[in-house]
């Protein structure tokens, strides 16, 4: 079945999650705890160390943060090339001060995982993989390049060689783990970020529509009066009009003009009992029928069949998500059957169940234990490409239509029932949680 993109909405990638003052700040942070940290080294332990450099690195910092506020504004929002540049600035400039104090023996050679974390939680996989060499190699200097550690100058203070590599391995490793456990964590959560705010396009979309079949029940009845005022006079004038003349051919038409507005207002006050009623209670039976309507055209015979034992049809509240849900789920289905798509309802004391069926190549199976995440899609589309009328896109229908059924307590599970494929989704309630 086909995850139907969403229109309108801009691919993640382009999206800009970072605000400059974001950088910012953390920046000043650093700034901060570097120079307290300095001070209290050279002032307070009074060990030596190379205070004209250091401060020259953190004053490096600072006027970048300045000239970035000035040029661009603490509102701007970098690109993902522009942010990861920041971050490889304060790589470089961290590493510069392990350099003069210490290199991997300073204990805060650890902060070297503080840019790579940042970077994998809101910057794409390419920049972060790039952040994370770039700390590897910073790492890999500093374990052979740098000055001595600040200490104090009666003691001897040495370090055994075998030290100096594990803490440069546990660096490592812990720039490998941090950047691909939270890059992995925080890419999730984007995606459901995503794919919910597309879900709420749809549905507010499919609200509008609905909601127009009230407007337009609503402006039929207030134009009603002023129409049944004008056909009223118009017929008066009939009366008193010379036969024959040009006046009497002139009422003859307002009056059959009147007559056929008052037809299409009409039409249009029963839109609403037309089916359309987002609030109205329906039976199961006449649901389905409902949302399977617009798909009989594609070609495919579709297919009803309910248990008639188990009581009269349960009486659903029909709902935007509800109809929108079950039609994303039919769509897909007639999309990619062969000739047939079979709808079996049943229910019971219990609960409710729908299955939709379809005679097609059924669902890939190493797609269907991820069926219903977003961004999951078993046939890409190039817009560009011959074939830019299939279904394809982002993978976000199936997730709407899962996010939308579960909204109102459904549990949908995914199968192939034939060996050649034939994909079945199955919807199931809790008798409470739908029936009217």
């Amino acid at each position: 079945m086909s995850m139907i993109q969403a229109d309108g909405l801009p691919l993640p990638s382009t999206w800009r999650p970072l605000r400059l003052q974001t950088l910012v700040m953390l920046r000043w942070l650093a700034v901060g705890g570097q120079t307290i940290g300095v001070l209290f080294v050279a002032l307070g332990l009074g060990f030596p160390l190379p205070l004209l450099e250091c401060f020259g690195l953190i004053a490096l910092s600072a006027a970048v943060n300045i000239w970035l506020v000035l040029h661009f504004g603490a509102a701007y929002r970098p690109s993902s090339l522009f942010a990861a540049s920041q971050i490889a600035f304060d790589l470089c400039q961290l590493g510069g001060l392990l350099a003069l104090t210490g290199g991997l023996q300073n204990p805060f050679s650890l902060l070297l995982l503080a840019p790579v974390s940042v970077s994998a939680t809101t910057l794409p996989k390419r920049a972060t993989l790039l952040i994370t060499m770039l700390t590897a190699i910073i790492a890999s200097m500093l374990a052979v390049w740098h000055l001595p550690l600040p200490w104090d100058p009666l003691e001897t203070l040495v370090f055994n060689r075998i030290y100096v590599i594990g803490i440069w391995v546990s660096i490592i490793c812990g720039v490998v783990f941090v950047s691909a456990y939270t890059n992995r964590v925080a890419h999730d959560a984007r995606q459901i970020a995503d794919a919910l705010a597309a879900t709420e396009l749809a549905l507010s979309r499919k609200e509008q529509l609905s909601a127009l079949d009230g407007l337009a029940a609503a402006a039929a009845h207030e134009l009603g009066t002023p129409l049944s005022t004008i056909a009223l006079a118009a017929k008066e004038m009939r009366l008193e009009a010379p036969a024959g003349s040009d006046l009497a051919a002139d009422v003859e038409l307002i009056i059959e003009q009147a007559a056929r507005c008052r037809a299409i207002l009409a039409k249009l006050r029963n839109l609403g009992s037309d089916g359309g009623d987002p609030f109205a209670a329906v039976p199961i039976t006449d649901l389905l029928a409902e949302v399977a309507r617009p798909h009989e055209a594609h070609g495919k015979a579709i297919l009803f069949y309910h248990e008639r034992a188990a009581g009269p049809p349960p009486v659903f509240t029909r709902s935007v998500g509800l109809l929108y849900g079950l039609g994303n789920l039919i769509e897909n289905a007639a999309d990619f059957a062969r000739q047939t798509v079979r709808i079996e309802a049943g229910w019971d004391r219990d609960s409710i169940s729908i299955s939709i069926t379809d005679d097609g190549p059924g669902f890939a199976p190493e797609l269907i234990a991820r069926l219903g995440e977003p961004y999951l899609t078993s046939r890409p589309r190039d817009p560009q490409g011959p074939d830019a009328s299939n279904p394809g896109g982002l993978g976000l229908g199936v997730f709407i239509a899962k996010t939308l059924l579960e909204r109102t307590g459904a549990r949908l599970a995914f199968q192939n029932i034939a060996p050649e494929g034939h994909a079945q989704v199955r919807i199931v309630w809790p008798r409470t949680a739908i029936a009217v």
